[in-house]
């Protein structure tokens, strides 16, 4: 992606958006709909490059996928459903594409795990090709599984489905993508899977599976707070799953974009409404709060179990904070965001116990650091994190996306509210998320 967008110092930032609806429900939604029984009609389904790809999976595994219509960057899909234990298998030599949708080749590897008799191929682009696939392949050939990555760890995966076993694991990353994989697989397995996370991580996979009608054991099955960690989470065995009809929430990882570019561009003021308000995905709220920002939240009624708010920012002075590995987990998508605020905070901002971040889409600790820098930012890198001397703000400059649609759209933001515009190399890549970010942003700007 070699497009070139440029984003000039902005005025105030002011009115109203819909958030964009949520790529991680989205993604589960249309696995869930696939694997399971009947029809399944999914409105305000995301439409990106990510989430089409897993229309595209499932379709290719033996579902009935149609587009009913088109909205403002969501989709009406209906998805009749070939069964859990149903996929077909792919025509020799053909392979399961799944774009640069991370989510999507790990949540699939576990089901297709137990498509017994059948074997599969899942490959990416050259993003995905460089992602670790070992933390979910290893569990899954505890299960039993016959599942393979290619050398280095590494996409493409080849499944062989099996006769599978449930098993007892401990997570040694906390990743909703690895639990979900292997929650998912348990459905197809003989005997209990329970899982125990070293940090919660977000939960709409298990809230879409009680949706689907299976029991989903959890901390809160037996009365104990909600806060308690690490936590644990188990399913048995199920003969069918089936999804009903739901509208899929705002995504609060692409509001966050668009709530920061309000908080550090002078005299702003924005509003951004049906933001989904999972507790599992609101971490940066909480850091939001330290660093003394100005947010308001209204709640309002939720949606196929999701909550769900509006809400609204103004720029205000703010300082530094310190991000602690417990926080990561529900965070992650954000942090870049958080080392671009700490630019236009006073003091320093941390973020430790982020490792995980070497692992996204590009090296997001690396990349972020060097756009940080780029734009005229003090900041130090560490392998888990890094830590940024607020300036009050930045001069602006040249950003590479490296193909990473969470930092063209932190180019852009920051653009708007640096001293001299900024431009960002291969903006195109924001679409893989939020196909309609510029639009959105610069409707704010006037």
């Amino acid at each position: 992606m070699t497009t070139a967008a440029r984003f000039e110092p902005a005025g105030p930032l002011r009115g109203s958006l819909r958030a964009p609806p949520d790529k991680s429900i989205s993604h589960r939604a249309a696995l869930l709909a696939g694997f399971g029984a009947g029809t399944t009609k999914l409105t305000r389904y995301l439409d990106s490059a990510d989430t089409r790809s897993t229309l595209g999976a499932v379709e290719a595994l033996g579902a009935r996928v149609d587009v009913l219509g088109t909205d403002d960057g969501a989709l009406t899909v209906e998805i009749e459903g070939f069964g859990l234990r149903g996929a077909s298998e792919p025509a020799a030599g053909r392979s399961i594409g799944v774009g640069n949708a991370g989510t999507l080749i790990r949540l699939l590897a576990g089901l297709l795990a137990g498509q017994q008799g059948r074997r599969f191929t899942l490959d990416g682009d050259e993003s995905i090709r460089r992602r670790p696939m070992g933390r979910v392949t290893e569990p899954l050939a505890l299960m039993g599984a016959s599942v393979d990555a290619s050398a280095g760890g590494v996409a493409p995966i080849m499944i062989g489905g099996s006769a599978l076993r449930g098993i007892d694991y401990s997570l040694p990353v906390a990743s909703a993508q690895v639990k979900s994989c292997l929650l998912l697989a348990g459905l197809l397995a003989e005997g209990p899977t329970n899982l125990r996370e070293p940090a919660e991580t977000r939960d709409h996979t298990e809230r879409m599976l009680r949706a689907s009608g299976v029991r989903v054991r959890s901390e809160r099955d037996v009365g104990l707070p909600a806060a308690a960690t690490p936590g644990t989470v188990g399913v048995d065995p199920v003969v069918a799953l089936e999804l009903p009809d739901m509208s899929i929430p705002g995504d609060p990882s692409s509001a966050a974009f668009h709530l920061v570019a309000a908080l550090i561009t002078p005299r702003s003021d924005a509003r951004i409404s049906g933001v989904g308000l999972n507790p599992t995905r609101i971490g940066l709220l909480g850091i939001l709060n330290r660093m003394g920002a100005i947010i308001e939240v209204d709640e309002d009624a939720p949606e196929a179990g999701e909550p769900l708010g509006t809400l609204r920012a103004r720029a205000g002075s703010l300082r530094g904070t310190r991000v602690e590995p417990a926080e990561v987990a529900l965070a992650i998508d954000e942090l870049p965001l958080v080392g671009l605020l700490g630019c236009f905070a006073e003091g320093e901002t941390i973020v430790r116990g982020a490792a995980e971040l070497r692992h996204k889409e590009s090296d997001r600790i690396g990349s972020v650091v060097a756009a940080l820098r780029a734009m005229g930012g003090e900041v130090e890198d560490f392998e888990d994190g890094y830590a940024v001397t607020g300036t009050g703000g930045l001069r602006g400059g040249l950003v590479d996306s490296r193909g990473d649609h969470r930092l063209a759209m932190l180019g852009a933001v920051a653009g708007l509210a640096s001293a001299e515009g900024v431009t960002v190399e291969g903006f195109a890549a924001a679409g893989v998320s939020y196909p309609g970010f510029e639009r959105d942003l610069r409707s704010l700007a006037g």
